[in-house]
């Protein structure tokens, strides 16, 4: 996986999406997004990133996916509330 189309897709796409997953896992958006910050940063340590073009896409595809989990949980409490109502 030495193609840098390749590592640069994963950087637009996978930070998102673990940011999503994290904060489904853990049922909180910030640590959903510490869990993947501390991802990456082992990722980099350990040589697979190296271009100032994927750190800007890490950064991008972070902003997005915590903006998602934010939104998500967000309406999750909002429809659990409103079921605490009605109960």
């Amino acid at each position: 996986m030495d193609s840098f189309e390749t590592k640069l897709f994963l950087a637009i796409l996978l930070p998102g999406l673990l940011v999503v997953f994290f904060t489904r896992v853990t049922f909180h958006h910030v640590v959903g997004l510490i869990l993947t910050i501390a991802l990456i940063a082992a990722s980099v340590y350990a040589g697979y990133t190296h271009n100032w073009l994927l750190y800007v896409a890490d950064a991008l595809s972070l902003t997005v996916g915590f903006w998602y989990a934010t939104r998500m949980v967000k309406k999750a409490r909002r429809h659990g509330e409103e079921n605490e109502i009605d109960v």
